[in-house]
């Protein structure tokens, strides 16, 4: 009798992400732009939804940042407008947005990134994406948390 040989099964890892549209994107329209470029990058979109963050919503979303001098600014920013909160899927999601997204300053982002073709300036640089899985979780609970 032969030996049967079995391969390990190859384990796929899917990383979920966070990527917020901002308010400057919004106003301009530009979101439906950024959501194919997401579709196109082949991430899946698990669920999303537009709406503006109150006040003490920003500041535990941008809570890092507490204490520092743009704080005020960003928070004010922040709650300027509306917002696309997505979530996201796909293999290596966390780089590979990051990448797509580009360097936070538009002015230093590579061409074909989000920010290179839609950011103004290091605060309106059209998205946010989560640096981390920890960000991410924190991010996600804090946009898709429903009172």
């Amino acid at each position: 009798m032969r030996a049967r040989l079995e391969r390990p099964a190859t384990e796929v890892f899917v990383d979920r992400t966070f990527l917020m549209i901002k308010p400057e994107a919004v106003r301009s329209g530009k979101q439906g732009e950024i959501i194919d470029l997401l579709v196109k990058n082949r991430f899946r979109i698990v669920r999303m939804k537009q709406f503006a963050f109150d006040a003490p919503r920003a500041r535990s979303f941008y809570a890092m940042h507490d204490g520092k001098h743009f704080f005020v600014d960003l928070v004010g920013y922040i709650t300027s407008g509306d917002v696309v909160g997505i979530e996201l899927e796909k293999e290596g999601a966390i780089e590979l947005l990051r990448e797509l997204v580009g360097a936070t300053d538009p002015a230093k982002a590579r061409p074909g990134t989000i920010r290179y073709m839609y950011g103004t300036d290091l605060q309106r640089n059209a998205v946010h994406a989560s640096d981390s899985r920890e960000s991410a979780e924190k991010e996600l609970a804090i946009v898709f948390h429903e009172k």
